[in-house]
């Protein structure tokens, strides 16, 4: 009997089989538009990240992907499935200043690390269309990208208040604050004012939105509804409160509200506008703007959620200024209140405590009344009776102090980041020309050679310090100038990698139009949750500024989404501090890498979290050896003829296969594992009580369980596909076709009475449903004679023996 200590198929015949693929080189797909008639199929993984070896997350994704890869290849498909690293990026740098060495040098031994590991785990990526995003020629198109961006007006320098990570030392975009700390670091975040650069992906929204109608069905719903809240488009109305008379320097005519409930105009007794905005410092009477610096320094050690959460102690200070209330021409204070967001809307909020909480506790504590002058107060546990939304639109619109808008709560894309391990920022800064873009001639700007110590950031990017490489000529004067300190978010960096495999020779474009109008969309994208706000939506965004610039003919970039949940074990994420980490060079190590992949994959649906405490790769691992076992008593074809028996095995293999079949286009991969568990124990049923080993009918069955087996287990389908007397690969066989005749499913006789009194019978199929069922005994004639023409009061059915009508 096999020990659990020595896996059926042993880590000297996974390194046999990995020769043999790498020698057959079954996945390659030959660079260029897919074949003629391939029927083509792009399949992607999220990028990884080069950090440390490969983990158990990893280990579920790439068992799901791949999977699906051999299914499709199997069933004809020209299958393109790359692989490769997003390489740029802060735990790297992080690293080499701890090592005093160069970020590249611990990103380059992660990456053959790793993929000596995927080598190991035998997932079938196409390896010639690798790439890295820290390569010259993978950020030489990166930049290109930023320069496309910036000439169609939608990358841009903005001064303004940004989330800056002190551990990190460098500004984060909104998406990567989760909770009021750096995702990355998890040190709390603080509000900083700089000068950055932008992009405007807010132009955006509105197809980013209009456009999920065409994901509906294919991707989560909770990931479209993710983005719907993430870009937050709200309906409603801009409503412009003209200054009192007194106007001061800096200060507009006009300060502008949006707000989606305009009958509580009614109601506003103060203006409360963000601390940190420019709109609060234009507002501010020169005697108050003291305070308001003093009020802004504290509020800058407070994280948005702090600032906005209901329960949360408001704070403010008073401007000294005041507008006029657009229909009754009443004066309205100003005020700079911590819960009021500069980067939502327009940083200005009608302060209406009788119709919002936060409002009623702004006024509670800095004295302002809770309805204006003359109007009756709610009554107890209710609102005040507020005027009909539209005629306060209709009274505004005469007014010409307002008209109906849309707010959105998406913010545009913070790009620039003060650190060294990522794509320069490609402009050059003159002080004759001002931001002048690098000449495309002349991209790559690659990095210059630092490390250790010269990484650390002392206030601003590490760049600075790099004075050679900070020296250049303007590029439209010739006079001297400065290259740009900041380098790209690496979010840029994967926001369009999916187009560079499928052209990654080439060095005049990014990508060929052929090759992506051949393969583009990708069909099946499969990654985690975590990154609905990030990666995805930047990359939807830039799909569709390259597919407005004529360089795709894809609107989005990815057809379908498949998300996989989170490994955790006893309950918990793994963590060294709880210890509760699992090892996977461990578990492949004493189970083989089949045990783990069947384990991980046999646990649930993708979609749901796998507790590594419930997995049971020991079962697994007696479950590959009953398999290798049946292939190897079936063995090479011999001569017997069929026995009576072989037509039941027969029926069972072709109803497996097609219910397999099934399951695998529905990505139900658990189900789809305990199907093929069922299939071999009926193969060894046939050998030991049917036809033997010897039947062709059997020998069927041994194979289609080989090849579905060759989805989860690549190792011991082989194994098995070799003991069964076929050549190697089993990646290069065909997925097993079903004879309809033997799927069918048997008739029986169904009852149908009426009263309970026997009226026909019916020849159905053992599988009918209950509609079915139900609408031919009603279509009977003896049934309709006593119906009269009319409708039966009650119909039971019982599938698929008995339906009783009762009239």
């Amino acid at each position: 009997m096999t020990s659990l200590t020595t896996p059926p198929v042993s880590h000297e015949r996974e390194e046999h089989w990995q020769r043999v693929w790498d020698a057959l080189d079954p996945y390659t797909v030959p660079t260029g538009p897919p074949d003629p008639g391939a029927r083509p199929r792009y399949l992607l993984t999220m990028f990884p990240y080069p950090s440390g070896d490969l983990h158990m997350g990893h280990a579920e994704v790439f068992a799901i992907e791949d999977a699906i890869a051999r299914y499709w290849r199997l069933q004809g498909h020209q299958v393109l499935n790359p692989i490769g690293w997003d390489s740029f990026g802060l735990p790297a740098e992080n690293a080499a200043i701890r090592r005093g060495e160069h970020p590249a040098t611990y990103t380059e031994e992660n990456i053959a690390t790793q993929a000596a590991s995927i080598r190991r785990y035998a997932v079938s990526f196409d390896f010639s269309r690798r790439l890295h995003t820290h390569d010259p020629e993978y950020y030489r198109w990166t930049q290109w990208l930023f320069l496309q961006l910036r000439a169609r007006g939608l990358a841009y320098r903005g001064a303004g208040w940004v989330n800056w990570c002190p551990q990190d030392a460098t500004v984060l975009a909104n998406e990567q604050v989760v909770a009021g700390r750096c995702e990355r670091c998890g040190s709390a975040v603080v509000r900083r004012e700089l000068t950055q650069w932008l992009v405007g992906i807010t132009q955006y929204a509105d197809r980013l939105l209009d456009d999920m109608a065409e994901l509906e069905g294919r991707w989560p719903d909770r990931i479209l509804t993710m983005q719907r809240n993430w870009i937050g488009r709200s309906e409603g109305v801009q409503i412009r409160f003209a200054g009192d008379g007194g106007a001061r320097p800096g200060q507009g005519s006009h300060l502008e509200v949006f707000t989606t409930r305009p009958e509580t105009l009614a109601g506003v007794t103060f203006l409360a506008v963000a601390p940190e905005s420019e709109t609060a410092w234009a507002w501010c009477a020169p005697e108050a703007r003291s305070a308001l610096t003093t009020y802004r320094e504290q509020v800058a050690t407070r994280t948005e959620i702090e600032r906005s959460a209901v329960g949360q102690e408001k704070s403010g200070v008073p401007l000294g200024t005041s507008v006029r209330h657009p229909l009754t021409g009443e004066l309205v204070p100003v005020w700079a209140a911590d819960y009021v967001l500069a980067g939502y809307g327009t940083g200005a909020v009608m302060g209406v405590p009788a119709g919002d909480d936060r409002d009623a506790a702004f006024a509670a504590a800095m004295g302002l009344p809770s309805v204006p002058r003359g109007m009756a107060g709610p009554a107890a546990g209710g609102e005040p009776d507020w005027p009909d939304p539209g005629s306060v639109v209709e009274q505004l619109e005469e007014a010409g102090a307002g008209e109906r808008a849309r707010s959105y709560r998406l913010r545009d894309w913070l790009v620039s980041r003060q650190r060294y391990w990522g794509a320069p920022i490609p402009m050059v800064h003159c002080r004759d020309c001002g931001v002048v873009p690098v000449p495309e001639a002349e991209l790559p700007v690659q990095l210059p050679d630092l490390r250790g110590e010269e990484l650390v950031p002392e206030g601003v990017s590490p760049l600075a310090g790099a004075t050679e490489w900070l020296q250049v000529d303007c590029p439209a004067c010739g006079g001297p100038a400065q290259r740009d300190t900041d380098t790209m978010d690496t979010f840029v960096d994967s926001s369009w990698y999916f187009l560079r495999y499928l052209s990654p020779g080439r060095t005049d474009v990014p990508f060929d139009h052929a090759d992506a109008d051949g393969w583009m969309p990708v069909d099946a994208y499969v990654g985690g949750v975590e990154h609905a706000n990030l990666h995805l939506l930047y990359a939807r965004f830039i799909t569709k500024v390259l597919h407005d610039a004529g360089w795709l003919a894809a609107n989005e970039p990815f057809a379908s989404l498949l998300n996989q949940g989170q490994v955790i074990n006893r309950g918990a994420a793994m963590s060294k501090s709880l210890g509760n980490g699992v090892d996977l060079a461990e578990q492949l190590d004493t189970f083989g890498v089949d045990a783990v992949r069947l384990a991980i994959l046999f646990s649930g649906p993708p979609a749901d979290d796998l507790d590594w405490a419930d997995v049971r790769p020991e079962a697994m691992h007696r479950f590959q050896a009953r398999a290798l076992r049946l292939a190897q008593e079936v063995g090479p074809a011999g001569a017997a003829g069929a026995s009576a028996e072989a037509a039941e095995v027969r029926r069972t293999t072709h109803r497996a296969v097609a219910e397999i079949t099934d399951l695998m286009d529905a990505r139900r991969l658990n189900v789809v594992v305990a199907r093929l568990m069922e299939l071999v124990s009926a193969g060894r049923k046939a050998i030991d009580s049917g036809p033997g080993a010897g039947d062709p009918a059997v020998r069927e069955l041994a194979e289609a369980a080989a090849v579905t087996m060759s989805l989860f287990a690549p190792y011991t389908a082989e194994e098995m596909w070799a003991a069964l007397g076929h050549q190697p690969s089993v990646a290069q066989a065909r997925w097993p076709e079903v004879d309809p005749a033997l799927v069918a499913a048997d008739q029986v006789e169904a009852v149908v009475q009426v009263n309970g009194k026997v009226r026909g019978h019916l020849q159905v199929p053992a599988d009918v449903d209950a509609e079915e069922l139900r609408r031919c005994a009603l279509q009977l004639e003896k049934v309709q004679q006593l119906l009269a023409g009319g409708e039966p009061r009650r119909v039971i059915v019982r599938p698929p023996h008995l339906v009783n009508v009762v009239p």
